[in-house]
């Protein structure tokens, strides 16, 4: 697989940056062209590329060419060498999953095959969830860094079964490292264009004869590319600080892993500016408006195993703290534009969440002919979520409160001696309390609900072994989200609550790792039909919002895999084709009617990436004793697709490139990259008002880098 490259416009003069990064690849290159191929090196070179993959997709540790439903992974190591610097960047490289964000820390959509929330109408409305270490979160939480982690798996289409609420569409988990029994770690520095730096390090190894432990931690900041009209100053300057620690007690058949992590990232906002944007976007706000803008989320979990003869005990109890506040809001152009009167229109909002949970689930063993599970869990949340509109004096204070029970089970037996039979099945209650005061005008409205639902969520799959190293399987699932109150609303009347949606999906797939694993390759087409999804609608010129529910079905197809030559060389990639409509239509939305037959938003038909990998140990030269070259080079497609469910206007496709080229010697590793390399200025998101009126935000064009590791 190749794609075309413009060459002219890599060798078109421009500024120092560009010349940097061109310097950097031609010092490069001719040292990797004195390297003689070597089998055996390729052989050391790759000894760790083709290690034993394992997942825990079900809750234990599979291979995934035995999971019967879509899953993709990346490991920790693709993780660095990328630059995927938080979980978005991840997802948006997963075939089949397209995620919305304005830029602000709290407001990721998830859509997994064109499944989840038409517009996202509640932190608790997560079509997709979130674990991290087996503990569920919101996948508003998309961008926390990915610092320190082992892989992160993409599991695609239900997954209540096991993962419970909140996963209609899939689920997203996320592992990081634990600490092991050798001393070990690594420091990580980079610098690059408009103000970007990242330090992160990490060290682990044995305590005593029975604790292990591990500490990670990260700082990292930019600059934006989007400037103060005022003083002609970066908007933002977004910063993140992060640290993890891990202890590991053993004993025996018994451990206990105790985790405690903090992450805060400052300055980031939801920066919506009129188009056209021009060649110098800006924005016209006080300066230091958004400098208040924060989030913090605390995770704090304990994981015991106990192995029995032929089973596990697991036993996880967390607690999740976070906390918000983001100002977003219209500076005077568009307000010039929207009302005839230049003003800014700012609105403060703060949210905080906590959440406890257990779960207590009983497993077979890795190695058991029978795999089976079977638990219980326990969650309860309570949250806030409070806005101010500083022009009017309005005000909206919301509490949420979800309690929410759960009892789940899943095996995979064997029918034949080629054939296995996967079923699941859970059964959830739920009670949802809301309370609101609104405050507008001098006068105040307060208002209370309360919900309880129980219901069924579960998959059964059917999976053929055609030879030892190719699995075929079949999977019919059924997905839950649950009934809910608009995190939005301004007024009473907007907080009746929104329905429930199901998902009914069939996926027919194949998995194949060839016997020296240097193959892999997996394919699936798939059907989801998906009632009652979620809608939030807003309408730009009266500020009114409204949550509505509606029809999709998609149907579409994806094919992924990765191949690893001899000679250091490998290539590896993942393509997708989705068909997703809204199939009923949705009156009375705000910003406008949506119509049966519409396409599902920000759903492009085709989407697909290549990444070429290099890597080649060279002859001795300027003292360095074993040198060894690596090169990195990511491509990535994103179709058209559309910007709102009431399909206004499409929001153009575009592609991506990033490179990445090092030198390493011994335990440290010299190398540059350059982001966006081919400086495509594509649009990140776009919202339409009228048809004179749209909004938007461009993407960072291109910069490049430095970097440096050492691993001890």
């Amino acid at each position: 697989m190749s794609y075309p490259i413009d060459a002219a416009r890599l060798l078109v003069a421009g500024s120092r940056a560009d010349a940097l990064a061109l310097a950097v690849a031609m010092a490069l290159l001719p040292c990797a062209a004195i390297a003689a191929p070597d089998a055996d090196t390729d052989a050391a070179a790759d000894a760790t590329d083709l290690a034993t993959v394992t997942v825990t997709a079900r809750l234990g540790q599979e291979s995934p060419k035995d999971i019967p439903f879509g899953l993709s992974v990346t490991r920790g190591a693709d993780v660095e060498a990328g630059r995927l610097l938080d979980v978005q960047d991840v997802l948006r490289n997963s075939p089949g999953v397209e995620i919305n964000t304005y830029g602000s820390a709290n407001d990721a959509n998830v859509r997994v095959r064109g499944v989840g929330s038409l517009n996202q109408v509640s932190m608790d409305d997560g079509s997709v969830v979130m674990s991290i270490d087996g503990v569920a979160m919101s996948a508003r939480h998309a961008s926390l860094a990915t610092f320190d982690v082992d892989r992160i798996e993409v599991l695609k289409g239900p997954q209540g079964t096991l993962f419970g609420r909140n996963s209609e569409a899939g689920a997203i988990n996320v592992t990081t490292r634990r600490p092991t029994r050798e001393r070990e770690g690594y420091v990580r520095l980079e610098a690059g264009e408009e103000g970007q730096h990242l330090e992160e390090a990490a060290v682990g190894g044995a305590l005593s004869e029975q604790w292990s432990g591990r500490i990670a931690v990260r700082n990292a900041g930019s600059e934006s590319w989007i400037d103060n009209a005022n003083d002609g100053k970066p908007m933002i300057e977004p910063t993140e600080q992060a640290v993890r620690g891990s202890l590991l007690w053993s004993s025996g058949a018994t451990s206990a892993l105790f985790i405690a992590e903090m992450q805060e990232m400052k300055h980031k906002a939801w920066l919506e500016l009129l188009r056209p944007f021009g060649d110098a976007p800006s924005l016209d706000f006080a300066p230091g408006v958004f400098d208040g803008n924060r989030k913090k989320v605390q995770r704090y979990s304990v994981e015991i195993n106990h192995d029995l003869d032929n089973s596990r005990i697991t036993s996880i109890t967390a607690r999740t703290v976070a906390d918000f506040r983001g100002t977003k809001g219209y500076d005077r152009r568009l307000t010039q534009a929207l009302y005839g009167m230049p003003m800014e229109y700012l609105v403060p909002d703060t949210s905080n969440e906590q959440v406890n949970s257990q779960d207590l689930r009983w497993s077979s063993l890795p190695s058991a002919r029978v795999f089976w599970v079977a638990g219980l869990n326990l969650t309860k949340s309570e949250r806030s979520f409070d806005s101010l509109y500083l022009s009017t004096g309005d005000q909206q204070l919301r509490d949420f409160t979800t309690d929410s029970y759960g009892i789940y089970g899943e095996t995979t037996v064997p029918l034949a001696d080629k054939l296995k039979l996967t079923a699941g099945l859970r059964y959830s209650w739920e009670n949802k309390d809301y309370k609101g005061l609104y405050l507008a005008r001098g006068a105040s409205v307060s208002d209370a609900r309360k919900l309880s639902e129980d219901f069924a969520t579960g998959r059964v799959a059917l999976s053929y072994e055609v030879t030892p190293t190719t699995n075929l399987y079949a999977v019919l699932a059924r997905g839950y989200k649950p009934r809910g109150f608009n995190d939005y609303t301004t007024q009473v009347v907007d907080s009746i609550p929104y329905k429930a949606a199901t998902v009914n999906t069939a996926e027919l797939g194949f998995k194949h790792e060839s016997a020296d694993r240097r193959l892999q390759l997996s394919g699936a087409v798939y059907e989801n039909k998906v009632r009652d999804d979620h809608l939030l609608g807003y309408d730009f010129n009266t500020m009114a919002v409204s949550a509505i529910n509606a029809d999709t079905r998609s149907r579409g197809a994806e094919f992924e895999g990765s191949w690893r030559f001899q000679y250091g060389l490998s290539l590896s990639g993942g393509l997708s084709y989705n068909d997703a409509k809204i199939t009923s239509s949705a009156l009375g939305v705000s910003g406008g009617d949506v119509a049966a037959g519409n396409r599902t938003p920000d759903v492009p038909h085709w989407s697909g990436s290549a990444t070429v990998s290099y890597r080649r140990e060279l002859q001795p030269f300027w003292g360095l004793a074993t040198p060894t070259f690596n090169a990195r080079l990511a491509y990535r497609n994103i179709g058209a697709r559309p910007i709102d469910a009431q399909n206004h206007l499409n929001l153009a496709g575009y592609e991506k490139v990033d490179l990445r080229v090092g030198l390493e010697t011994g335990n440290v590793e010299f190398y540059a990259w350059a982001d966006n390399l081919l400086d495509e200025r594509y649009d990140m998101y776009l919202n339409y008002s009228r048809p004179d009126v749209i909004t938007g935000a461009p993407a960072r064009g291109r910069t490049v880098g430095v970097g440096f590791r050492y691993a001890f």
